[in-house]
C-alpha cells in the first residue's frame, strides 16, 4: 500500500511537471502598421483553443499558452488578422497589423488624425463597430452624445435634422471634415446632416478633436473638429447585406460588396442603402437613398490612386416651427405634435419639408517619393441640389391659442390644403393668394487639398501643403404648388416686375454667393525622444466674397455684380505632450487665429449697395492643459480649457419709419468658454468595461457693448444702440453633462451595453443683439434631464454567413424632456418656444457578412 501511494504521488508530480513544462509565456505589443499607434482591445488567442487575452491600452499583452509550441492568432476589427508561431517562452515585441482598408493610412495623413498619448489635443475616437452597435435610428451626430463637451439633439425631429454643439459652439464654429475635406457651408459655416444621412454605413472612424484640434488647415474650429474617416476599400473580398426595422414604420436595407485587392493592384467597394419611414414626429415622413463607391489602383510601389463618391439623396417632412409648452400639452399628439403639415386630396402635404442631394466626389493620389517623403493629395467636387419647402403669400397656417383655425381639421389639427386650394381656385384670373414654395440652396464646390510629409531627421517631421476651394452658392425661391390657383403674382424681380409665376418659376429672390479660399499650412513635429513630442503649426488663408443679385438690380445695373472683397485669416498653434512613464502623460496646447467674417456680415441686408467692406475678423485665443492615465485596467483623461472669442460676427437689421432698412455691424460681442472635462474607461474584467465622462462648462458673454452705430443704406449714421450681455450665459447647449455606460460580453460574440446621459444648465437660445435693456435677464434655463439607452448584439453562424443581430432601445424609460428652446419675452417657461425630444424608440437590425 505504501509503494502504491508513493507511486501515485510520483505520477501526480510528473503529470504536473509535464503540464507546467508544456505551458509557455507569450508576450508582445500590437501596433497599427505605418503609424505605430497601439491597438488596445486586440484579441490574442492560442489557435485551436479559447485561451487568450486582449491587449491593454498600450497594445501590450502577456499570457500562458496551453502547449509549449503552436500558433497564436491576433485579430482586431478593421485590421487583417495575423498568425504567428511560437515555441517556448516568446517575446514578440512589436506586431504590426495592417488595416483592412486599402489607402486608409494615407487618408489619415490628409485628415490630420490625432494619435493617443502623442498628439497634444483633447480627443475622443469612435470606431465603426461602436457606430454600428449604437447608432440605430438616431441622428448621426448623436453617436457622439457621450463625448465630453458635446450636446447633440434631433432638433425638430425630421430625418437628418439633428444638430451638434461642441464646448458651447454650434456647427458654424465647429469644423466638420470628411476624409480631411471641410464640409461646412462656405458662406455661413453651417452643417446640414441630412446631406450626409448615410454616413453611419460607411464610416471607419469618427474622431472629435476638442479645442484647437490637430487639423493643419485654417478651418473655423473654434469649438473643435469632427473628423470623419470613411471606408476606403477592403483588402479582402467580401461584403454584407443588412436590414433594420424600427418604430414608426422605419425600414432600412442595404448591400456592400468589395472585390478585395487583386493581383493587378485594383480594388473596389460599393455600398448602397435605402431608408424609409413615417417619422416619430407627425408629418415627418422620409425617404433616403445613400450610396458609396471607392475604386483604388496601386500603380506601383510609389503611386496609388483612389476614386470615391458618396452621398445621400433624401426628402423628408419637417417640424420647423417650435411651439409653446402649453400647445404640446393641449394637443392630442403631445410631444409628437407638428403644425407644419396637412392633407391635400387625401395625400400628406407639407408646409415645411427638405429635399437635397449632395454627392461628394474625390480623386486621391498617394505618392511615395522616398522612404522619408510622401505627398498625399485630394482633388474634389461637390454639386449640391435642393432646398427647403415653405409658403408665400397670405399666411393661413397659424392657429389660435385654443388650437382653432379656419384652415385646420379640428383643434391643433393638420392643415386643410383643400380649403386653401378652393379659395385660390375661386380667385380665378386674380391668381393664388397663398402658395407653396421652395427656397433653393444649390451649389458648385471645387477643391484641392495636398499635404507633403517628410522626415527631416529621425526626430523632426515636416508637414506642409495647400488648401484651395472655389464655391458658388445659387440661391432662389421657386413655386412648387399653386394650390389650385392659375398663377402667383410676384413683383420682386426688377427685370420682370409683373411676374405671373407658374410652378418652377423663380420668385422673391435670385442671387449667387461666390466664395474663394486659398490657404497654406505648415507644421513641424519634433520627437525629442519616445516620451516627449511637440509641434508648432502655422496657417494662412485668404477668403474672398462676391455677390451677384439678379432680382434687386437690372441686368444693366453695374451694382448687379459686386467686386470681390478679400479677408486674410491666419492661425498659429503649438503644443507638447510628455509621457512621464508608462502610465502617466501630460500635455498643453496654445493657439491664436483670426477667422474671416461671415458672408452676410459683408453684404448687409442681403443687398449689393450696403456693403461692409471692412468687416472685422473674428479673433480666437485658446489654450488647454491635459492629463492622461493608462493602466492595466483604467484609462482616464482630464482636460482644462479656456477659449476667448472676440468680435464674434453679429449684425442687426432695422426697419425705418419710411420703410427702408438700416443695419448695424456689431463689434465687441465677446464670449469666454471655459471648463473641465473628464472621461474614463475601466476594464473591470475581460468581459465587462465601464465608461464615463463629466463635462463642466462655464460659457458666458464677456461684457456689454455700448454705442453701436446704425447706418442706413447710404451709410449715413442714424443712431446708436446698446447691448447688455455682460455675464449672461451663452445659450443653446448643455453646459453640464455626465455619462455612464457599461459594456458586458455575455459570450464571445454577444455584447450588451447600457448608457446613461445627463444634461443640465441648458439655456434657451437667444440673439445677443436683442438684449437692449440694461439689466436684461438671463435666458430661460431649461429643465435638466437624463436618458437611458440599451443595445444587445449577437453574432452567430447562419449557413455560410457570419450573421449579427442587433437590438436597440433609446430613452428606455420614456422620459419626457425639452431638448431645444428659443427664449421668449420675460425669459420664462410660459413664453419659450420649444422642441420636445423623442420618447421611447427601438430598432432591430440584421447583417449577413460574406
Amino acid at each position: 500500500m505504501k509503494k502504491t501511494t508513493q507511486f501515485l504521488l510520483m505520477a501526480v508530480v510528473l503529470l504536473c511537471s509535464t503540464v507546467m513544462m508544456a505551458q509557455s509565456t507569450i508576450s508582445g505589443t500590437v501596433l497599427e502598421a505605418g503609424s505605430n499607434v497601439p491597438l488596445p482591445g486586440a484579441n490574442v488567442i492560442e489557435k485551436g483553443t479559447s485561451n487568450g487575452v486582449t491587449t491593454d491600452f498600450d497594445g501590450n499583452f502577456s499570457f500562458k499558452t496551453l502547449s509549449s509550441s503552436g500558433e497564436i492568432v491576433i485579430s482586431y476589427i478593421g485590421y487583417n488578422s495575423k498568425t504567428i508561431s511560437f515555441s517556448g517562452d516568446t517575446t514578440l515585441d512589436n506586431i504590426q497589423l495592417e488595416s483592412s482598408q486599402f489607402g486608409l493610412e494615407e487618408i489619415q495623413i490628409i485628415a490630420s488624425v490625432a494619435v493617443d498619448r502623442k498628439t497634444p489635443v483633447a480627443v475622443s475616437t469612435v470606431k465603426a463597430a461602436d457606430i454600428e452597435l449604437k447608432l440605430g435610428t438616431q441622428e448621426f451626430p448623436e453617436i457622439l452624445k457621450s463625448t465630453p463637451g458635446v450636446y447633440a439633439t434631433k432638433a425638430g425631429g425630421g430625418y437628418g435634422d439633428g444638430r451638434i454643439n461642441l464646448r458651447g459652439f454650434d456647427s458654424e464654429n465647429v469644423a466638420v471634415m470628411i476624409n480631411g475635406i471641410p464640409v461646412n457651408d462656405m458662406e455661413n459655416g453651417r452643417v446640414f446632416w441630412s446631406n450626409w444621412a448615410g454616413l453611419g454605413d460607411v464610416t471607419s472612424t469618427m474622431q472629435v478633436q476638442r479645442g484647437l484640434g490637430a487639423s493643419k488647415l485654417a478651418v473655423p474650429s473654434i469649438g473643435g473638429t469632427i473628423n470623419i474617416i470613411t471606408k476606403t476599400t477592403d483588402v479582402e473580398e467580401g461584403g454584407n447585406i443588412l436590414a433594420t426595422v424600427a418604430n414608426d414604420g422605419y425600414l432600412k436595407y442595404g448591400l456592400t460588396y468589395s472585390t478585395g485587392l487583386m493581383d493587378n493592384g485594383f480594388a473596389a467597394t460599393v455600398s448602397a442603402a435605402k431608408t424609409t419611414g413615417d417619422g416619430y414626429v407627425d408629418g415627418t415622413e422620409f425617404t433616403g437613398v445613400s450610396y458609396f463607391v471607392n475604386i483604388s489602383k496601386e500603380i506601383n510601389e510609389n503611386h496609388k490612386l483612389a476614386f470615391s463618391a458618396f452621398g445621400s439623396k433624401q426628402r423628408h417632412g419637417q417640424r420647423q416651427n417650435r411651439q409653446l409648452i402649453e400647445t404640446y400639452r393641449n394637443s392630442e399628439r403631445g410631444r409628437k405634435f407638428n403644425a407644419d403639415w396637412g392633407y391635400k386630396n387625401g395625400q400628406v402635404t407639407y408646409q415645411e419639408d427638405n429635399f437635397y442631394n449632395k454627392p461628394q466626389i474625390s480623386l486621391n493620389h498617394y505618392w511615395t517619393l522616398s522612404e522619408k517623403t510622401s505627398i498625399n493629395s485630394s482633388a474634389y467636387v461637390s454639386f449640391g441640389s435642393g432646398g427647403g419647402g415653405g409658403t408665400r403669400g397670405v399666411n393661413k397656417f397659424t392657429f389660435n391659442a385654443d388650437g382653432s383655425s379656419d384652415y385646420r381639421t379640428g383643434l391643433f389639427g393638420p392643415l386643410d390644403f383643400d380649403k386653401i386650394s378652393d379659395e385660390n381656385e375661386a380667385l380665378g384670373a386674380n391668381g393664388s393668394e397663398t402658395i407653396l414654395r421652395a427656397s433653393r440652396n444649390d451649389h458648385n464646390w471645387y477643391g484641392l487639398l495636398s499635404t507633403l510629409k517628410t522626415d527631416l531627421s529621425d526626430d523632426l517631421v515636416l508637414l506642409a501643403g495647400l488648401d484651395y476651394r472655389s464655391y458658388t452658392g445659387i440661391h432662389f425661391q421657386e413655386v412648387t404648388d399653386l394650390l389650385g390657383g392659375q398663377y402667383f403674382l410676384d413683383d420682386n424681380d426688377e427685370n420682370n416686375p409683373n411676374n405671373a409665376a407658374q410652378v418652377g418659376d423663380m420668385i422673391n429672390y435670385n442671387n449667387d454667393g461666390k466664395v474663394g479660399w486659398l490657404g497654406f499650412f505648415g507644421q513641424l513635429e519634433y520627437d525629442v525622444n519616445e516620451n516627449f513630442n511637440t509641434f508648432v503649426a502655422l496657417a494662412v488663408s485668404n477668403t474672398s466674397y462676391q455677390r451677384i443679385d439678379y432680382f434687386n438690380y437690372l441686368d444693366s445695373d453695374p451694382l448687379q455684380e459686386t467686386d470681390k472683397y478679400n479677408f486674410l485669416g491666419y492661425s498659429i498653434k503649438g503644443g507638447a505632450n510628455y509621457r512621464i512613464d508608462g502610465n502617466h502623460n501630460v500635455f498643453a496646447n496654445l493657439g491664436y487665429f483670426e477667422k474671416a467674417a461671415d458672408f452676410d456680415s459683408v453684404f448687409l441686408n442681403f443687398s449689393n449697395d450696403n456693403i461692409n467692406a471692412d468687416a472685422e475678423n473674428q479673433k480666437i485665443t485658446s489654450y488647454e492643459l491635459g492629463y492622461g492615465f493608462r493602466g492595466e485596467k483604467l484609462t482616464a483623461n482630464v482636460n482644462l480649457y479656456r477659449t476667448t472669442w472676440n468680435d464674434r460676427t453679429e449684425t442687426a437689421s432695422f426697419q425705418q419709419p419710411d420703410g427702408t432698412r438700416a443695419a448695424a455691424n456689431i463689434l465687441g460681442v465677446n464670449a469666454i468658454h471655459q471648463g473641465i472635462e473628464l472621461d474614463f474607461v475601466y476594464r473591470a474584467t475581460d468581459k465587462l468595461s465601464v465608461t464615463g465622462m463629466a463635462s463642466l462648462g462655464d460659457w458666458r458673454w464677456d461684457s456689454d457693448v455700448l454705442g453701436v452705430d446704425i447706418f442706413d443704406e447710404e451709410q449715413n449714421l442714424l443712431d446708436t444702440v446698446d447691448i447688455y450681455i455682460s455675464d449672461l450665459h451663452v445659450a443653446d447647449a448643455a453646459q453640464t453633462t455626465f455619462a455612464l455606460g457599461a459594456n458586458y460580453k455575455l459570450a464571445p460574440e454577444t455584447r450588451f451595453i447600457i448608457d446613461y446621459n445627463y444634461y443640465a444648465d441648458i439655456y434657451a437660445d437667444y440673439d445677443p443683439s436683442d438684449r437692449g435693456t440694461e439689466g436684461a435677464p438671463d435666458a430661460w434655463k431649461m429643465p435638466d434631464y437624463g436618458l437611458f439607452d440599451i443595445a444587445l448584439s449577437h453574432g452567430f453562424k447562419f449557413g455560410s454567413f457570419d450573421a449579427t443581430l442587433t437590438g436597440r432601445m433609446n430613452n428606455v424609460f420614456d422620459t419626457e424632456y425639452i431638448s431645444d428652446a428659443q427664449d421668449g419675452s420675460g425669459s420664462t417657461a410660459d413664453t419659450a418656444l420649444v422642441y420636445f425630444g423623442y420618447g421611447r424608440t427601438f430598432s432591430i437590425g440584421a447583417k449577413l457578412n460574406f
